[in-house]
């Protein structure tokens, strides 16, 4: 069997043509249409009508808060037309196959779960650094997915435990995504907004570029910290960082000297955390919308 997997983001639709083992026959991307949910429809219907002969089902991965049994797209993250949408329902008005929908940072932990850094663990959780900071847990070896499908929405925890009454606040996925990082790089060599991008940032780290290096070691500083929480809250035998970012070698490094030095200084913790980088990285989130797919609708090949 064959199956059409979309990774739905902010900017691009990512999609391919998998096997039920995940092995990939074909790839590709498109632009994300921003304005209206019809234009997004028309979008998908065409990529079903091209793989239609082939496929059994559309399995797709989405940003925001989604309930994945009932087939519904509570939020959209940035795409607003998704918002309390029956995306399901609406799709299989013109695709008429199986289809099955769930959060991106969700797809990412099961795939690392059935296949890849989480394959071996009963409980873990996955770490996507993007935009924002997306996240995925594995409890017991199930994903969880909380009372209102909300688990893992890191980017809304909040960072400043001594916020006062009337100050501005300060949420994880603000300062801890890749944004975050890129604007305090921006700030440090007085660049203009939104001029410097990830892939830069780590291009002057791995050419020594001492500030950029500092603002790097700040964030992961500031990422480690939340790793112990992390580990406090779901006592994870591992704990794996994805997102386009933790391509990069550098960044792991960081994060582990970083973890090193709180073990040695922090003066109460109990178990530290054991880092690793994802392993299908920025394919993870159509795997993983495979994998919910084959659970959802099929006896699973795990």
């Amino acid at each position: 069997m064959k199956y059409l997997a979309i990774d739905v983001g902010g900017s691009a639709i990512k999609y391919a043509l998998l096997d039920h083992q995940a092995n990939s026959l074909e790839k590709g991307e498109i632009p994300t249409p921003q304005e209206r949910f019809d234009l997004f429809q028309a979008e998908i219907v065409k990529l079903y009508q091209q793989y239609q002969t082939q496929i059994s089902g559309i399995a797709f991965s989405l940003p925001g808060i989604i309930d994945s049994e009932q087939g519904r797209s509570i939020t959209g993250g940035s795409l607003s037309y998704n918002k309390n949408r029956d995306f399901v329902a609406e799709m299989e008005k013109h695709c008429h196959i199986p289809i099955t929908i769930e959060n991106d940072a969700k797809c990412a932990a099961l795939a690392e779960a059935w296949k890849g850094s989480l394959a071996e663990c009963q409980n873990g959780v996955v770490v996507v650094l993007g935009t924002g900071v997306g996240g995925g847990v594995i409890l017991n070896g199930q994903l969880y997915k909380g009372a209102h499908f909300a688990s893992g929405e890191l980017s809304f925890l909040l960072t400043d435990s001594w916020h006062c009454k009337g100050e501005p606040y300060h949420y994880w996925g603000h300062d801890g995504g890749v944004r975050g990082l890129c604007r305090a790089v921006e700030h440090i060599k007085r660049l203009p907004a939104k001029s410097v991008t990830g892939k830069q940032v780590f291009a002057w780290v791995n050419e020594g570029d001492a500030d950029v290096c500092e603002a790097l070691d700040a964030y992961t500083y500031r990422l480690a910290m939340q790793l112990f929480n992390l580990q406090a809250l779901f006592d994870p035998e591992l704990i794996a960082i994805g997102g386009g970012i933790s391509a990069q070698p550098l960044l792991l490094q960081y994060i582990n000297q970083n973890i090193a030095y709180l073990e040695e200084t922090l003066p109460m913790r109990l178990i530290t955390p054991k880092v690793v980088r994802c392993h299908f990285m920025n394919d993870a989130n159509l795997v993983g919308a495979l994998y919910h797919h084959i659970l959802t609708t099929e006896t699973p090949h795990p």
